[in-house]
């Protein structure tokens, strides 16, 4: 059938099915309106404060849920020994900061991305020595989950802090210093130290917003005279309300219905107007039942007829769009008719074969660009790196240091002879280190005993197949920036860590500053870390952006480089090549 004849003769689908739908939808509601509310006219009272009392519950449990989970992140805290310890470190700058990385950050982002709604995460530490984390102002609303650590002085000497110490009281929920004007609410809870179980150091603070805790309001219509409140079991305090009652809160107006939240000396309470339990009880029975009672039948026999036109070719439009979803773009659908389900068909066919085409164009292509990408950050390595050595060569030269010419020359070549590795791009790891030592032969000619070398690399990665020249664009960077005074040491290490291997070159230079750190492998633009912005983008192109290079350094201390494979790039290799 041509199109112009299908446009001729088409029917809209909505015109076919929107008038018996509505009418069975109509005959539906109706029929199950007369049945709510005609038990609505004898019961509707019971019904309502049933209701009620269900969503107090599930508020309560809720909420009591929520309150648990805070609760075992602060048990998790309280019962972690290597977090406590790196509460109690003492030591240099750069090791605290690493302690820092490496202990507390994780476990206090840890429960952050686990914990549904936004908190605040707060420890405050006796440990002067630890470095600070300060993060939102805490004075304002949450509207993000963060952590701080913070030192113990800034609530040494506040209220709340002194009536806990006054009390003995510990593993608590209070309103403490912004938080009944932000409608928040805390835990509070003491670290001790595991040596003796009495030695203070630290307190945990969990804050979150209680409207998180209670959820919507839906099933508490605040607009319908019903209040929602929290309250303080021993001191009666209003913590939060939702609503406003209008009028003195007494049995003769209000039904007042509680549950108390265990372990926690906190009580929901909701103010249930008595207008509100009755209302709509009278006017709803003349009109429901005769309309109800006429449209029985009918919605029987429309319903049959609408299953019998839609309920097939609904079925097999979602049985392909499945397949699809799957990725599956081989099959193709065919409707006869002339209706919204032909053009659905049609539509649905021509995107599947434009897809098909897409996807094999966009795939070719990016591995076409991929392999390109990688050949031309390859190429520019050498180049860099030779002109480097061939500059020292030329200087020795000039001076007349035969020797010294003819050492480097001879190690230039068998750095070369590596680095060509007979055109693969894989080298293993062991040979990628005699580059290393290579290169750093070829520096002894220059720098005679200035600099001191060690290896520190677990034999189980030795075969593991890297990238070649991941490491000596490291190396280099270290005898041009990183060298002050007489001497420096450098030290390379590998192991294998999970499913990864790292490999780090240390040193103990001069550092870096944090906006030299944060900008060497900003871009392009950073002439001096072009060798490091190289190796980044290679591995990143090779395995994926959750690889690469990362940078710690204090200035003055040292640098330490980390770069991270995965272990089992031998199989990704092999896949690769073979692709390209």
């Amino acid at each position: 059938m041509t199109k112009q004849k299908r446009n001729k003769s088409f029917m809209p689908f909505t015109y076919k099915m929107m008038i018996p739908y509505l009418l069975l939808v109509l005959v539906t509601d109706v029929f199950i309106g007369y049945i709510s509310y005609s038990m609505l006219i004898q019961s509707r009272t019971e019904m309502a404060e049933t209701n009620i009392r269900t969503a107090m519950e599930q508020t309560r449990n809720n909420l009591k849920y929520q309150l648990d989970e805070m609760q075992r992140m602060s048990d998790s805290f309280f019962g972690s020994q290597a977090f406590q310890r790196a509460l109690q470190k003492k030591g240099d700058s750069l090791e605290n900061y690493l302690i820092m990385l490496d202990e507390i950050v994780p476990q206090m982002q840890a429960p952050l991305q686990l914990y549904g709604n936004h908190i605040r995460l707060i420890v405050y530490a006796t440990n002067e020595n630890l470095n600070y984390i300060l993060g939102d102002n805490m004075t304002e609303q949450i509207k993000d989950s963060d952590y701080y650590v913070l030192p113990f002085a800034e609530i040494a000497n506040s209220q709340w802090y002194r009536s806990l110490q006054s009390s003995g009281m510990d593993n608590l929920w209070l309103q403490v210093d912004t938080d009944q004007d932000l409608e928040n609410v805390s835990h509070i809870r003491r670290l001790v130290s595991y040596s003796d179980y009495k030695t203070v150091i630290g307190y945990i603070r969990i804050t979150t917003r209680l409207n998180d805790l209670l959820g919507d309001f839906n099933t508490f219509p605040v607009e319908e005279g019903i209040v929602l409140r929290l309250l303080d079991e021993s001191t009666g305090t209003n913590l939060y309300q939702r609503g406003e009652t209008g009028e003195p809160v007494n049995s003769d107006s209000f039904l007042i219905l509680k549950e108390s939240i265990p372990e926690t000396g906190v009580v929901i309470e909701t103010l249930v107007p008595y207008s509100y339990l009755a209302k709509d009880a009278s006017r709803l029975q003349s009109a429901i039942f005769t309309v109800c009672a006429i449209s029985f039948l009918v919605m029987a026999f429309i319903g049959f007829i609408v299953a019998r036109l839609s309920g097939r070719k609904m079925k097999r439009i979602v049985t392909f769009l499945r397949s699809f979803q799957e990725g599956n773009f081989q099959k193709r659908l065919r409707f006869s008719g002339n209706d919204e389900f032909v053009h659905i068909a049609d539509a649905y066919n021509i995107m599947a074969s434009n897809i098909q085409e897409l996807i094999k164009s966009v795939y070719v292509q990016g591995i076409q660009k991929k392999q390109a990408e990688l050949e031309a950050l390859q190429a520019q390595i050498n180049p860099h790196f030779l002109y480097n050595t061939l500059s020292t060569i030329s200087s020795l030269a000039n001076l007349g240091e035969t020797q010294k010419v003819t050492g480097m020359v001879s190690g230039l070549a068998k750095f070369y002879r590596l680095s060509l590795n007979q055109g693969n791009v894989y080298i293993p790891l062991e040979k990628e280190l005699e580059q290393i030592e290579t290169y750093l032969d070829i520096q002894k000619i220059k720098y005679a005993d200035a600099f001191t070398v060690y290896f520190d690399i677990d034999s189980d990665i030795a075969d593991c197949q890297v990238i070649k020249l991941i490491l000596q664009p490291f190396v280099e960077n270290i005898f041009k920036h990183a060298w002050f005074g007489e001497q420096i040491a450098i030290r390379i290490t590998g192991r294998r860590v999970g499913e990864n291997i790292e490999l780090k070159v240390i040193d103990n230079g001069i550092g870096m500053k944090p906006n030299t750190v944060k900008n060497v492998l900003a871009g392009p633009s950073q002439s001096d870390s072009y060798g490091l912005k190289n190796v980044d983008d290679r591995i990143k192109l090779r395995y994926g952006d959750e690889f690469g290079i990362h940078i710690g350094s204090v200035y003055g201390g040292g640098t330490t480089v980390l770069i991270r494979l995965p272990v089992d790039i031998g199989d990704k290799r092999n896949s690769d090549e073979n692709g390209y």
